[in-house]
């Protein structure tokens, strides 16, 4: 088994089989969305023809939806799986929203929640598209006065409750909707149903990896976790390698890498976060440069799959710094060159 190239396959990173990027968000089941900019090259660069202007448009007509979601973070998730992500992530989430509230000396009452949110959905629904600015504005004309961290906190558990989502695509900030609007009716799964579903969006495009992982990305209980897995019976099979259990699908993809391959992977990418064990990819000796040990993800550098440098986004020429000076910029100046075709402004 050659995990990396596996990977970089069922990740679409390499011969990517969509050409909508809906497509490549419903392959993967959700993707972290952390760095609001960059999040559209980790779904563009998976297609076949990468294009900020595809993005935008599924973006803007509600085909991609972006919220607090898995681990209390930024998610993207398809319309159709919105509601079966919410059902299934919203409580684990809460959860560990309340904990950061508790860290940070922020108590909330249901009363104060009902008052505000009120307002929140008052706003959303009259403009249709909004940002925190907007509400803001709103909470003041009522007399409601509130710092930004504590507004923050009232969106997150109105986009848990499914209230709130993500609204249009703007340049630079985040701006929200109501979720009945973007969306549509609420669609109830089957819960059964929906471990299976999302069980196999992650290996599907995951794998091979672990139960840990699939843990770590779902913010799931481990039963939860096993019992997705049992779910999916014998679609799933069992490969060993160095001492460790991966699960892979019978339908995985094991054709069309190609050797020589430089990627250009934006900061939050599923290629490490989607995993607790990051090692196959990332040489330990560098894992600093990648990520921090409190969560912060940085643009990476990619050869054949495997981790060795730096890049940087919005620089607009190309700069890169490899980890042990092996290549050189010119070596990455096609990757870069379809990074700026893609991310360029219609």
């Amino acid at each position: 088994m050659n995990p990396i190239a596996i990977r970089l396959l069922n990740q679409q990173l390499v011969a990517p089989r969509f050409d909508d990027p809906v497509e490549v968000v419903g392959h993967l089941g959700a993707i972290q969305a952390q760095e609001y900019r960059m999040m559209r090259w980790a779904v563009s660069m998976r297609t076949k023809k990468p294009s900020a202007k595809a993005f935008k448009d599924a973006f803007d007509n509600g085909s991609i939806i972006r919220l607090h979601l898995m681990r209390g973070t930024w998610q993207l998730v398809t319309a159709e799986d919105y509601w079966m992500m919410i059902d299934l992530c919203a409580d684990k989430a809460l959860a560990v929203t309340k904990g950061w509230m508790s860290s940070n000396n922020i108590s909330i009452s249901d009363e104060e929640i009902i008052r505000i949110r009120e307002v929140l959905v008052r706003t959303a629904g009259d403009q249709g598209s909004v940002t925190k600015e907007d509400f803001v504005r709103s909470l003041s004309n009522k007399g409601l006065l509130m710092d930004e961290h504590r507004l923050s906190y009232h969106i997150r558990l109105a986009e848990l409750s499914g209230v709130l989502c993500s609204g249009d695509l703007l340049p630079m900030k985040a701006s929200y909707s109501l979720a009945l609007d973007k969306v549509g009716s609420r669609v109830k799964v089957d819960r059964d149903e929906a471990l299976m579903r999302l069980t196999r969006k992650y290996f599907q495009s995951r794998q091979p990896a672990t139960l840990e992982d699939y843990v770590w990305w779902s913010g799931l209980n481990i039963s939860d976790c096993r019992r997705g897995i049992a779910l999916l019976g014998d679609t799933l099979h069992v490969e060993r390698w160095k001492g460790r259990i991966f699960y892979l699908t019978d339908d995985c993809r094991t054709r069309g890498f190609r050797k020589g391959k430089f990627l250009l992977i934006p900061p939050y990418d599923e290629y490490l976060i989607g995993y607790k064990s990051r090692d196959i990819v990332l040489p330990a000796e560098h894992r600093h440069h990648a990520h921090s040990n409190n969560g912060i993800f940085r643009p990476i550098v990619a050869r054949d799959g495997v981790v060795c440098g730096n890049w940087f986004p919005f620089n607009e020429n190309c700069q890169v710094t490899f980890f042990n000076g092996e290549y050189r910029v010119e070596d990455v100046m096609d990757a870069w060159m379809g990074y700026k075709r893609a991310m360029k402004k219609d």
